[in-house]
């Protein structure tokens, strides 16, 4: 199924230790390109992050946002660090003795000193086994919009194609008359200029120009490319590139048949063709 590049997801979810939210965005861009941006505690999590979207995405510029605010509850005991709380009341003790004026030794700075109150820490692993569950339901509704919007864009690509295999049957089969016009043309411009030409050598010339007209070939590919763009729009896989180098060699049929043209009419169906290939390879910029 084709897929765009472009998408949104957000999935936010609450557990005991607190709440988990994942914001995914991801536009065009020529490989996949991955950002993160997540508290430290999540850090060592990184890499099996990654690991998930790389085998879920292809292609894109996706970055991914991952918040997570504690549950208030779950922190509110502290700890006291005896050991040190006891060197530190003695040490305050062994200065009174040193000093004529000894003061009391005052707990709340006791409590200040470093390492002396210990908050108690979360216990994470529910939290990161809970947070790959999260990534993986924020990619199952980013892939669901990428779905959606390609197929959007597949109707669109479609349309295009359809609108040139007209313009390539119109051409196809004007081209025997816009030659015979051509050949009449140049007779007629022989016979103004009263010149006895070679009629030999006039036939090799008329034969010569028609050949130079020919496009038969440049449509027949132009066939050919349409037919290989239907089928690849209908491969489930990432087919971007693919799309991509079609649109070029489509572009370079229209360029021929332009450089060919010898009639008003073939030349504005190569202006035409030019026109709709860019609407295609827009849409197909955004495609995985």
């Amino acid at each position: 199924m084709i897929k765009s590049m472009t998408a949104f997801a957000r999935i936010q979810q609450s557990l005991d230790e607190g709440e988990l939210i994942w914001e995914i965005r991801s536009v065009n861009h020529r490989f996949l390109e991955l950002n993160f941006k997540m508290p430290e505690d999540f850090r060592a999590s990184e890499t099996r992050f990654r690991e998930i979207l790389q085998h879920r995405l292809k292609r894109g510029k996706v970055e991914c946002f991952l918040r997570f605010n504690a549950n208030p509850q779950q922190l509110a005991g502290v700890t006291v660090n005896t050991l040190q709380a006891k060197s530190l009341v003695k040490a305050c003790q062994q200065i009174n003795g040193l000093l004529h004026q000894p003061s009391e030794v005052d707990p709340v700075q006791i409590l200040q000193w470093p390492g002396v109150v210990q908050e108690s820490r979360l216990d994470m692993k529910p939290v990161l086994s809970a947070s790959e569950v999260s990534l993986n339901k924020a990619l199952d509704e980013l892939i669901a919009n990428r779905e959606r919007e390609g197929k959007r864009m597949r109707e669109l690509i479609l349309q295009r194609c359809e609108a040139i295999q007209k313009i390539v049957k119109k051409t196809r089969k004007k081209m025997p008359e816009i030659q015979q016009r051509y050949q009449q043309k140049l007779r007629e411009r022989l016979d103004a200029l009263d010149i006895e030409a070679n009629q030999d050598r006039l036939e090799q010339e008329l034969v010569h120009l028609a050949q130079k007209m020919d496009v038969d070939e440049e449509l027949d590919r132009l066939d050919s490319h349409l037919q290989e763009l239907s089928d690849v729009l209908n491969r489930d896989e990432a087919v971007g590139r693919r799309l991509d180098f079609l649109m070029q060699e489509l572009n370079r049929e229209a360029n021929t048949l332009g450089s060919k043209s010898a009639d008003i009419s073939s030349t504005n169906a190569s202006v035409e063709l030019k026109v709709l290939i860019e609407q295609m390879r827009e849409q197909i910029q955004n495609i995985e």
